[in-house]
C-alpha cells in the first residue's frame, strides 16, 4: 500500500548518525554526504525515522502532531524493551471483565475521544491505519441501535422459524440459516421479548455509550486491524475507570443491514467488526478470574 512521502529532514540539524536509515522499512531515506535525506518515492509512514532521530532533525507529516489526551498525561519518551512492569501488565488484562452492570452515569465525550486515539497506537498491517470509529455517546443512541438491531433479529428469527426456509438453506446456502436455529434461535427469542415487553437490555445490558470499530475495506488486513485496537480500548477503558463488553450479536446486522448502515452513516467501502458497549461499572470484583488451559503447539521441534 502505497502512501505519499511526507518525510522532511532538517539538513543543518541532522548530524548524520544515520539511525533513520537502519530503522526504516521502506527505504525511504538514505545517506548522502554525510547527511540524511528523502530520496525514495514509498512510505508506509510509521514514523519510525522521527521517533529514532536524536536530535529531532525529522518529521512525518502525515502523522498527528503531538499526539496528546484530555483524560491523562503520559510520558511520551520511548520505554525501552524490558523495562515496564510485566506482571502490573498481566494485572490489568485479567482484571478487565467484560461488564453487564453499569451506573446511569454517562460518559464525556472527551474521554470517548481518548479512547479512540489510543486505539490507534495499535499495529496495523502494512501501517496502514485504516481503522473507523463510529461513537455512540449516549444511552439514548444506544438503545436506539439497539431498537434498530431487535428489527434485524425479529426478521431473521421469523425466516429460521419456518422449516421450509431451513432445508433450501441447507442445500443451497451451506445450512447458515440452520445453524442459526440450532445455536441461537431461542437465545435470541428470549432477548427479543424481554427487549419488547419489559424493556430489558440484555444486549449492551445498559450501557450509555459504545464504540463502533471498523476499518476500510482497501485496508491489507482491516478485519485484524479493528480487533487489535479494539482490545486497545478495552484495557484503556479500564484504566479510565470505565466498564466494556464486546457485543458480537451486534456486529452481523450491522454487516448486513442497510438501514442500520444508513443511520450510522457508515459508507458503503468500510465494514465494523466490534461494537464496544461501555459505561461506568456497576459491580466489583475480589479477585482476578482464572483462564482456561492452553497448550501450545511446537510443530518444527
Amino acid at each position: 500500500m502505497q502512501k505519499p512521502v511526507t518525510t522532511i529532514i532538517d539538513h543543518d540539524s541532522c548530524n548524520g548518525c544515520g539511525l533513520c536509515v537502519q530503522v526504516c522499512p521502506s527505504k525511504t531515506i538514505t545517506m548522502l554526504n554525510g547527511k540524511a535525506v528523502v530520496t525514495g518515492t514509498y512510505s508506509i509512514a510509521c514514523g519510525h525515522c522521527e521517533a529514532v532521530c536524536p536530535v529531532d532533525a525529522i518529521r512525518v507529516e502525515a502523522l498527528e502532531h503531538p499526539f496528546s489526551l484530555a483524560s491523562a498525561t503520559f510520558d511520551s519518551r520511548w520505554l525501552p524493551h524490558g523495562e515496564f512492569d510485566t506482571g502490573q501488565l498481566v494485572r490489568l488484562m485479567l482484571s478487565r471483565r467484560s461488564c453487564r452492570h453499569y451506573k446511569d452515569k454517562e460518559i464525556d465525550r472527551e474521554i470517548l475521544e481518548d479512547l479512540v486515539k489510543i486505539a490507534t497506537t495499535a499495529p496495523s498491517g502494512t501501517n496502514s491505519q485504516l481503522w473507523t470509529f463510529t461513537i455512540l455517546s449516549s444511552r439514548k443512541e444506544v438503545v436506539a441501535l439497539g431498537d434498530q438491531i431487535a428489527r434485524f433479529y425479529h426478521g431473521l428469527n421469523r425466516m429460521a422459524g419456518k422449516s421450509w426456509l431451513r432445508f433450501f438453506s441447507k442445500i443451497f446456502g451451506g445450512d447458515v440459516l440452520g445453524e442459526y436455529y440450532r445455536s441461537y434461535f431461542e437465545t435470541v427469542r428470549e432477548g427479543l421479548l424481554l427487549w419488547d415487553k419489559e424493556q430489558l437490555d440484555t444486549l449492551f445490558h445498559g450501557a450509555v455509550a459504545a464504540i463502533l470499530v471498523g476499518g476500510r475495506n482497501t485496508a491489507s488486513s482491516p478485519m485484524e486491524d479493528a480487533l487489535l485496537a479494539s482490545q486497545n480500548i478495552l484495557l484503556a477503558a479500564h484504566c479510565l475507570g470505565l466498564g466494556s463488553c464486546m457485543v458480537g450479536f451486534a456486529v452481523e446486522p450491522i454487516k448486513r443491514d442497510k438501514q442500520i448502515r444508513k443511520i450510522l452513516q457508515i459508507p458503503d467501502d468500510e465494514s465494523v467488526y466490534a461494537v464496544i458497549a461501555l459505561g461506568y461499572p456497576a459491580e466489583k470484583y475480589a479477585k482476578t478470574a482464572h483462564r482456561k488451559k492452553i497448550v501450545p503447539r511446537y510443530p518444527l521441534r
